[in-house]
């Protein structure tokens, strides 16, 4: 075993006494965590091991495993002898026994699920459930007690426990972070996580890379490259790397000496930077700090069996998941489990009830330092109520419907500045370098963006300290968010529609997480995680095709209807309603998307309150329906730009064909659209009838994909009638409108719609329909001329009825 001293002070480390605690602390969880891949019955070998002892499937990862229990029990020490407060982050996915077999020897797993007792049927119930039917997975999940970190897929350990410790001055994140996950792109970025941590109000990360050597079936870039090159690579993050390379499997008393020394270095490390940071005689810093971190070289599957069927397991891709795979069917491979888990002495760590041994119970921390019981891995226990502005304060007074413009999301960033000053603490704005772009600007009246690297006189609103975080990251801030969010804080990621795909799958597993979580009674609900989406596919004009995708959304409604959420707001006021809305909600993922330009506002602020308290309304302004009389014609829109081609067909109808009976319905929460028995938010069918008819043609104009409303609304008695404009992947760098002519949800095309499907215009409006069409033809050549729209659409308002 080698030792990098070059970085950090020394420190003497542990005593003898209490590693030998520690190493107790580590077999009974290698122990625990062996017999949850493997065995049903028999939990402590009080008799030899038959076939039927082990589970059919064996499911479960070893490799990691081992290290994963190796970290927490030296944890575990230095919590209980420096009363500190940590959150183990675990970044190896499928390391899931390890948690587990950990929460259950700190007693916490017990508590909570109480009939997986602290005796042997307790254990027998505790290795059964494991990746078994109708139990848990395999990997760290919400059923976890002490996670955060969903282990179905690599890469966000590190990002999460950034978020984790954001505003959180005393706590410190232990991030394991496995070789192979290291691999990924969000991790990879994760590393300049650094450089906007303040040290003074914000608590530590302690990374721990993981270098076991292999993934499924190769190696790991990190784990093969020369030590001095990795070395400097992490110098290079801006990290002071302490090595701890196990040389001897075998040798575990050395291995517990020498990495109870670089733990104690590194916390030490940690608590300089902190102290001196937050002196009264702190000089300002012109770099971010250089924070320790540790290096672990471990064989994979350490401890495990060393050769199966002549082939090395331990220390090589063999032992990632299951290194006795034919113990049912294979007595040599029965056998071989037998000696293997009788090689960590059960008869030592367990009495004859099957109870941890007092000494070896009396290792853990007590109450919520534990790390399988802190507050910080179950946000809802922390989560406190945002103050919010009052409403009114910031809405727009409309005098007129769809006559004065306003740019929504500027309107929404006047708001934003009064949250952030109302919640210094626990709440913050993330976004890749776009919230000014996405016009929330006047959120630096009152914060800065915080940013711990070399400061220039030509910088603007960046500072140590602040409440905005941007980076050139979406899965950065996605990540940030998510552990800001779990660790019970408040948050919005702003960014360009198009973009936030790149989190598409960091949003599957954080929906995922929030749908079991819902599910388990134990852990409290914690902030919903907003999703503000502007700079949208109608506003792309100028930045073309790579920009203009509106299909996150339809990503979003793949999930379960309890999770997700998604609006439309139409202008300034219904924006404001419904992030207001949102960031007061729990455990959901919202989404919301508006425009930046300015744009007409529709309903003043009480109506725009209502409308979006209803999610979906008749706009009686709009249309040109009679009192008690069913209109010929239903125009649907949900989106800012949508809306106001739908709007502009109406007042176009009604000047042309003053006779028809036009119907303008609003939808601002586009779960409306589905049935009640679909969506917690959907509408009954009766309901859906009695704005939509049962028989009339509905002309809808939607923001996105025009397929996804039918996909809502296939159930409805009427939908045969439905004809959806939307998003058709038409664009490029053009006008505004011109994109909407491109994909066809113009006012124009809207009103031809109409007239193609109302059975009593028909023939009769052949006439207008062809002026409709030249007018399009027209302001396409105009666009063409003079490369800007024609000033009776940039200038258009609502004509007074």
């Amino acid at each position: 075993m080698t030792e990098n001293n070059a970085v950090l002070t020394t420190n003497p480390g542990a005593d003898q006494r209490s590693l030998d605690g520690v190493d107790l602390w580590w077999r009974a969880a290698n122990y625990l965590s062996a017999g949850q891949i493997y065995l049903r019955d028999n939990p402590l070998l009080r008799r030899p091991l038959e076939p039927e002892d082990v589970k059919a499937r064996l499911l479960g990862h070893w490799g990691t495993t081992p290290g994963l229990n190796f970290i927490y029990a030296h944890l575990n020490r230095v919590i209980a002898e420096q009363d500190q407060d940590v959150l183990f982050v675990t970044g190896p996915g499928h390391g899931g026994p390890a948690n587990v077999a950990n929460a259950w020897l700190e007693g916490t797993y017990s508590e909570i699920y109480t009939h997986v007792g602290q005796d042997e049927d307790g254990l027998r119930e505790l290795f059964k459930q494991f990746s078994y039917p109708g139990g848990i997975p395999s990997h760290a999940a919400p059923e976890t007690p002490g996670s955060i970190n969903e282990g179905g897929e690599l890469g966000y350990s590190l990002a999460h426990a950034f978020g984790a410790v954001f505003d959180n001055p005393q706590l410190i994140a232990a991030c394991v972070i496995g070789d192979g996950e290291a691999e990924t792109g969000t991790l990879a970025a994760s590393w300049h996580s650094s450089s906007f941590l303040d040290p003074v109000q914000d608590g530590a990360v302690l990374p721990i890379l993981h270098l076991n050597g292999y993934k499924i079936a190769n190696p790991t870039v990190l784990a093969r490259m020369p030590e001095e090159q990795l070395a400097a690579l992490l110098t290079g993050y801006g990290y002071e790397p302490i090595f701890v390379t196990v040389q001897d499997a075998r040798d575990t008393v050395r291995a517990h000496e020498e990495f109870a020394h670089a733990l104690e270095r590194a916390l030490s490390g940690i608590r300089q930077i902190q102290e001196k940071s937050r002196s009264d005689q702190a000089a300002p810093s012109e770099y971010a700090p250089r924070w320790p971190m540790i290096v672990l070289r471990s064989p994979k599957g350490w401890t495990g069996p060393e050769e199966v069927d002549g082939k090395p397991v331990e220390g090589t891709w063999r032992a990632h998941q299951v290194p006795l795979s034919e113990v049912r069917t294979n007595p040599d491979h029965l056998a071989q489990l037998q000696s293997w888990l009788q090689s960590y002495r059960p008869d030592e760590l367990f009495d004859g009830e099957g109870r941890l041994r007092a000494e070896i119970a009396g290792l853990a921390p007590q109450g919520d330092k534990r790390m399988s019981a802190t507050a910080y891995a179950n946000g809802g226990r922390l989560l406190q109520d945002l103050k919010l502005p009052a409403y009114g304060g910031h809405a727009v007074v409309v005098n007129q419907p769809g006559t004065e413009r306003v740019s929504p999301m500027k309107n929404l960033g006047s708001w934003l500045r009064e949250v952030v000053r109302l919640n210094p603490e626990n709440f913050r704005i993330f976004g890749p370098d776009e919230t000014a772009s996405n016009r929330l600007q006047d959120v630096y009246e009152a914060t800065d963006k915080v940013w711990q690297q070399r400061l220039d006189e030509v910088d603007e609103h960046l500072a140590r300290a602040g409440r905005v975080m941007e980076v050139l990251s979406e899965n950065l801030c996605q990540g940030w968010l998510e552990g800001y969010l779990l660790t019970g804080r408040h948050g919005v990621f702003n960014c360009y529609e198009a973009f936030v795909h790149i989190v598409d799958s960091m949003f599957n597993q954080h929906s995922k997480w929030l749908q079991v979580h819902r599910e388990l009674p134990w852990r409290q609900p914690v902030a919903s995680l907003n999703y503000l989406l502007s700079s949208h596919v109608w506003q792309q004009d100028h930045n073309g095709f790579s920009h203009q995708d509106p299909g996150f959304i339809d990503h979003v409604m793949n999930k379960k209807p309890e999770v997700v959420r998604v609006y439309l707001p139409p202008d300034a006021n219904t924006l404001l309603a419904v992030t207001e809305h949102c960031l007061r909600s729990r455990d959901y993922v919202n989404v919301i998307v508006c425009g930046k330009q300015p744009s007409l506002t529709w309903l003043g602020p009480e109506d725009a309150r209502n409308h979006c308290e209803r999610g979906i309304g008749v706009w009686d302004f709009a249309g040109s329906e009679r009192p008690g009389e069913e209109p010929d014609v239903v125009l649907g829109c949900a989106g800012d730009v949508p809306t106001v081609e739908a709007v502009a067909a109406a007042a176009l109808l009604r000047e042309q064909i003053p006779e028809l009976k036009v119907r303008l319905v609003n939808v601002v929460d586009l779960m409306r659209l589905q049935d009640a028995k679909e969506h917690p938010h959907g509408l009954e069918h009766r309901d859906f009838d009695r704005l939509f008819t049962t028989d009339k043609p509905i002309i809808f104009a939607y923001h996105g994909y025009p397929w996804l409303l039918h996909r809502l609304t296939y159930r409805r008695t009427n939908h045969d009638n439905l004809h959806v404009r939307g998003y058709v992947e038409e664009g490029t760098t053009t006008t505004p409108f011109d994109m909407a002519m491109m994909n066809r949800i113009d006012r124009y095309q809207l009103a031809i719609d109409v007239i193609d499907r109302v059975p009593s215009l028909g023939a009769s409006r052949t006439g207008l329909r062809q002026q409709l069409q030249d007018l399009r033809l027209q302001s396409l050549r105009h666009t063409r001329e003079f490369g800007e729209d024609p000033d009776a659409i940039t200038e258009w308002t609502l004509p007074a009825q």
